[in-house]
């Protein structure tokens, strides 16, 4: 097709040729142009376009990667905040369980203190009433003897005689028998 532009350029009287001539193209200028435009063109499209494309899928590859990574984050995240929950329950719960322990124990060793500390105090109302038992007992003792020797040492005083022991020892018993009774 370029041969026949060649030739038809080249007649004379050929309106092609006429416009051509006017706008001032000279035809070896301009197939000379035409091969340096193919051969920068297809330098171009080896060397930069190329290139430059293939940057440019390495990079969609790249930003594909780094979404698809974003969402197994994403999925490992929520995993993790679901693991961590469970175990927050987890923990939570048996923290649950061991104050409970921690109380009944208490309630226990409360139960237990409590029934040493009336176990000690009927102990020492025990002692306490032992000991006022004996008191009282050494006391009737002491004021039978005392009373016994009031009543020897007035009927002494009244029969106006020395009493022998025998008769003070039978006066003491028998002051004795009706205070007993």
């Amino acid at each position: 097709m370029n041969s026949l532009l060649l030739l038809a350029a080249a007649e004379p009287g050929n309106p092609i040729a006429d416009i051509a001539h006017q706008f001032g193209v000279t035809w070896p200028l301009l197939i000379s142009q035409i091969v340096l435009f193919v051969i920068v063109a297809v330098a171009l499209k080896k060397f930069a376009y190329a290139p430059i494309l293939k940057v440019l899928e390495e990079r969609r590859e790249k930003i594909a990667e780094g979404l698809a990574n974003a969402d197994q984050i994403k999925k490992e995240l929520a995993n993790a905040q679901a693991k961590s929950q469970e175990i927050i329950s987890q923990a939570s719960a048996q923290s649950t369980k061991m104050i409970e322990e921690a109380r009944a124990a208490a309630a226990k060793i409360t139960e237990t203190e409590t029934q040493k500390a009336v176990a000690a105090a009927q102990d020492i109302i025990n002692k306490a009433r032992q000991s006022s038992e004996a008191e009282l007992a050494r006391m009737k003792t002491e004021l039978r003897r005392e009373v016994g020797r009031l009543v020897v040492a007035t009927t002494a005083k009244v029969a106006g005689k020395v009493l022998s022991p025998e008769d003070q020892a039978r006066l003491a018993e028998e002051a004795n028998r009706q205070l007993a009774a």
